[in-house]
């Protein structure tokens, strides 16, 4: 509901809907697991005059969500987006959701981060295992990076640049058991967002039909008679149990692992297979980088020489990988 009539940014619109109480935080989406770099369509026949008034769109009339956003164009310009609108919502947390891409470009907005001392309040990994019924199916699971290694990569940049004390990370993407939210927990996460788990609750069968208006079990549907297949009442005893379940097995993680809370995981509390396919704990599978080390260090293989092609003012490499691995190797 904060868009101009063609479909730019509206900062009146935007300021009357963020300072509405029932707003706690803003999340910019840069890319989604299920459709990276590939953004969204709401068809005409969903957009219905609830649908309409809600997000200030006309009735009817199909609504394009681009892959790219009008507001801003480079690192720099993202974080003086987020400081605006910080701003205009009255100083409710901002931050960003991304599936990680090319790591020059996310080392980017870090150093973008450094040069103009704004620093979103919590950044959210998408892993290309995020899915919608409405993605193409030839970009499910194949664009973008997994959330394992996405969250791992993401938590290290952000630790190697002296940043992650002062960002909160989130994790999505197809995270439905207590084991998911452990798993992602002990890789750097300090919350999971869940969506799929709770649509199966709510009675979705993944018939990958939300786009077409003729959702079979009333989810994701504005046809008032496919609506009737969702009855309430019942969703809503399913939804909550599933909630209070997969909260206590989580927490029956954390007991069996010797720890008061599932604030407690670490890398070490979880098995991953890497390289040779070797069961091995995720602190010892995977590289964990000290606090500036990106800021003090040449040499860090998987980091510096992405590091290197970073640059605050363009999402492009600055310098082109055989060029930045010979200058790291001198």
């Amino acid at each position: 509901g904060c868009r101009s009539e063609t479909g730019g940014f509206d900062t009146e619109k935007f300021a009357a809907q963020a300072t509405n109480p029932q707003i706690k935080m803003i999340e910019i989406k840069l890319s989604q697991g299920a459709k990276p770099g590939h953004g969204g369509v709401l068809p005409g026949a969903k957009v219905t005059e609830e649908i309409a008034e809600a997000r200030g769109i006309p009735v009817g009339v199909e609504c394009i969500s681009p892959a790219g956003h009008s507001a801003f164009s480079t690192p720099m310009e993202l974080m003086d987006f987020i400081g605006a609108l910080r701003e205009l919502s009255g100083g409710k947390p901002v931050g960003f959701k991304l599936c990680v891409g090319h790591k020059w470009e996310f080392m980017a907005v870090v150093k973008a981060m450094l040069e103009s001392g704004i620093r979103p309040d919590f950044i959210v990994v998408d892993g290309t295992e995020g899915g919608t019924g409405a993605a193409p199916l030839e970009f499910t699971n194949r664009l973008g990076t997994p959330l394992r290694q996405g969250l791992a990569f993401v938590h290290n940049t952000l630790v190697g640049a002296g940043l992650r004390d002062e960002i909160k990370l989130g994790a999505s993407g197809k995270l439905i058991s207590a084991f998911d939210i452990a798993s992602a927990l002990c890789l750097g996460a300090d919350w999971v967002n869940s969506a799929r788990g709770f649509m199966l609750a709510l009675g979705c069968i993944q018939s990958q039909s939300c786009h077409t208006n003729r959702c079979p079990v009333g989810v994701a549907t504005q046809d008032a008679k496919r609506q009737k297949a969702l009855v309430v009442p019942d969703k809503a005893t399913r939804v909550a149990n599933f909630h209070r379940n997969t909260v206590k097995a989580l927490m029956d993680f954390a007991h069996a692992a010797g720890l008061e809370t599932p604030k407690g995981f670490k890398p070490e509390h979880v098995y991953v297979r890497e390289g040779n396919r070797d069961v091995m704990p995720a602190s010892a599978a995977l590289d964990w980088l000290k606090p500036d080390d990106l800021l003090t260090k040449d040499d860090i293989p998987g980091f510096t020489t992405y590091w290197a092609m970073a640059d605050a003012r363009t999402f492009e490499p600055v310098k082109s990988l055989a060029a930045a691995r010979e200058e790291r190797h001198g």
